[in-house]
């Protein structure tokens, strides 16, 4: 499986951006996939997981209620729409895949990495 993320990008604060995370591979809808995001200085934080089917999600608390993770197994692809931005949410994005959601909510040693989308949140 290959993972691209792209849709990042500058936004003011209080507004919306969506991060897509496309696949290729056969298998992709087997796996659960994550969003991650590193910003400048700091370690690299869990922020939205989905389960294969998309019926389990998991949030970090510090985007809880403003970013929703939703997937397409057709399209083999994962977004992240993120709301009510903040300048603290300025990262890069990336998405990555394991098989299990618990597995991908830790982020070490995952099975599969896209590359980074830069996110900037302007105040």
């Amino acid at each position: 499986v290959q993972l691209q993320a792209s849709g990042g990008g500058l936004v003011q604060a209080g507004g919306s951006l969506r991060l897509s995370c496309a696949a290729s591979g056969r298998t992709f809808s087997s796996y659960a996939v994550g969003w991650f995001r590193q910003a400048p200085g700091k370690e690299r934080e869990f922020v939205a997981g989905i389960g294969w089917s998309g019926g389990i999600t998991s949030y970090s608390d510090s985007v809880k209620g403003r970013f929703t993770v939703s997937r397409d197994n057709a399209e083999k692809t994962v977004y992240l729409q993120m709301s009510s931005l903040k300048p603290e949410d300025t990262a890069v994005y990336y998405c990555a895949a394991d098989s299990l959601l618990s597995t991908v909510r830790i982020g070490k040693k995952l099975d599969y990495w896209g590359q980074g989308t830069q996110v900037t949140v302007s105040s």
